[in-house]
């Protein structure tokens, strides 16, 4: 009974001592995930709420041939709105969320990146049919202590996806399967 006792002072001992992890990265990036799909729905759904960014928010552009490497809110506002005027968007699986990490201590920090699909199409008109097209995704979005969006980039082949939707119908069947892939 005395080996019992001195074995769990022992083990009690020893459990007391142990660090406290710091599970603070892991909640922030459990908020700010439920952020990034709200942002991914309202993105499908055309009806964007832009107060969940920072009013210093900063969107690296990475689109080839940019005029510019950053664009501010405002301006991706602009760009969202021309966007929906061409094309509707459809995202086909759930996004794959991960935590990210900062740059300099490559540490946990609660941004989020993800993983996804989309289907994007230029609608017909008169004269058009609808075409399709889709692209893979990865995004991230770092965010302030606030919670607010500070930074946001995606990468893509948005220069193929837009080739493919934009080519008249002679084009051939290699390109639009190179598109679709």
């Amino acid at each position: 009974m005395k080996n019992i006792c001195s074995f769990f002072c022992i083990a009690l001992l020893f459990v007391s001592c142990q660090e406290k992890v710091d599970n603070s990265a892991q909640l922030k990036f459990e908020e700010n995930s439920k952020i990034v799909l709200a942002n991914l729905q309202q993105w499908q759904d055309e009806d964007m709420d832009y107060s969940v960014y920072a009013d210093d928010f900063v969107m690296y552009e990475t689109m080839f041939g940019a005029d510019k490497d950053t664009i501010t809110l405002e301006e991706m506002k602009a760009s969202d709105k021309r966007t929906w005027d061409y094309f509707d968007f459809k995202m086909l699986n759930e996004p794959v969320l991960l935590p990210g990490v900062n740059p300099e201590t490559k540490e946990p920090d609660g941004s989020v990146r993800h993983y996804s699909t989309w289907e994007v199409t230029l609608p017909g008109t008169d004269s058009t049919e609808a075409r399709s097209g889709k692209i893979k995704l990865y995004e991230s979005f770092d965010f302030n202590d606030e919670g607010k969006i500070v930074y946001q980039q995606v990468y893509g082949d948005f220069t193929g996806l837009l080739r493919h939707l934009m080519t008249k119908e002679e084009a051939s069947e290699d390109d639009g399967a190179m598109a679709e892939e």
